[in-house]
Order: C-alpha cells, then structure tokens, then sequence
C-alpha cells in the first residue's frame, strides 16, 4: 500500500482561478506569475496543490432564481463545464485534485473538508480570485475548523485594490500569517 500522507500537513489551495474571474484581474496581471511561483514551490517540496473551483449542473438547479450572486450565470445561459475549468496558465497537473464548490467558501457545497482530513492536512496557504470572496470566506470557514493558515497576498487578487489591501494587512492578520510568495519557505 502507498504511503499518500503529506510529510508537511500542508496543502496549497488554489481557489476560483478561472477563466471568468481572471477577467476580474486581467490576463496581464501580476497574480498569475506570482501564483505559478507559488505552485511551482508547493510541487517541489512535495506539498498537494488542491485546485477549488465554483462550478454549477447544467441549468444551474442549485441556484435560485433571485439569488443576488449567482442568478446572473443562470440568466447567461453559461457553458457550466467551461466556467469551472481553471486558467490554463495555472492548471492543475493530471493527479491533482481538483474540488467544485457551489458558494463562496471552498468549503461550502464541496468535498474539500472530506479531502484534506483524509490527507491529514491541518495547515492551509490560501490563494485566489477574490481576495474579498472566496479568500476570505474560506479564510473565516477554516479558522473555525481550527486549520493552521497563510494566505499569499501576491497570490490574491480583488476588482477593489483598497479591499484587497484592507482584507490583507488589517483583517487577515487576525487569523493567518500573510506574507508574499518570495517570503514563503515551504
């Protein structure tokens, strides 16, 4: 049997990095070279990169029709597979797990707290697409289960520089350790 534990018991997660929301930061932006470096680190020291996208059926029957979030996807008649793909830029590799959620936290709606318990996972390093969405959300989420975190704040990104800036040096600050990805030393 094949030992599959995490020597380190921790895990890169990768969250809402899609082709969608990379227009909320565009394609030039400095977000997908700092988080290719970030994956980059995670896959050299052997620590699991675990990819969370949002990702609905066809017809999007989880969605009702006034929600304030997700009703405008349902009303576009979205492709739902091509909205859940991740940014090919930053795409996970074949034996990477990639887990759909259906809400804003990575948690909500999706397998991840089943995936990371069996992997023995207690130390998350966040990054994504929004910094005041799904990093925060997951952020809070985590901290009440009692996960060890980081967030890469040059791995996150917001439409709202001010908000990402607020979020990570007055708010973050209180339950994770931030720092950039040249300051992470897996």
């Amino acid at each position: 049997m094949e030992n599959n534990l995490n020597q380190t018991n921790t895990a890169l997660l990768v969250m809402d990095v899609q082709g969608a929301t990379i227009k909320i930061v565009g394609e030039n932006s400095p977000l997908l070279p700092s988080l290719a470096k970030a994956i980059k680190k995670a896959r050299s020291k052997n620590i699991p990169v675990i990819y969370v996208v949002i990702g609905f059926r066809k017809g999007f029957p989880e969605v009702r029709k006034d929600s304030r979030s997700y009703s405008m996807m349902q009303s576009m008649n979205m492709d739902t597979a091509a909205a859940s793909k991740v940014y090919d830029a930053v795409a996970p590799m074949e034996n990477e797990i990639v887990i759909t959620k259906k809400r804003v936290s990575a948690f909500s709606g999706s397998d991840l707290e089943v995936v990371l318990r069996a992997m023995r996972i207690d130390h998350l390093i966040l990054t994504g697409i929004a910094t005041s969405g799904v990093v925060l959300s997951t952020l809070r989420e985590a901290a009440d289960k009692d996960f060890k975190l980081t967030v890469l704040s040059d791995c996150c990104a917001d439409r709202d520089e001010e908000v990402h800036r607020a979020l990570t040096t007055k708010v973050f600050v209180r339950q994770a350790d931030v720092i950039t990805v040249d300051e992470w030393k897996p």
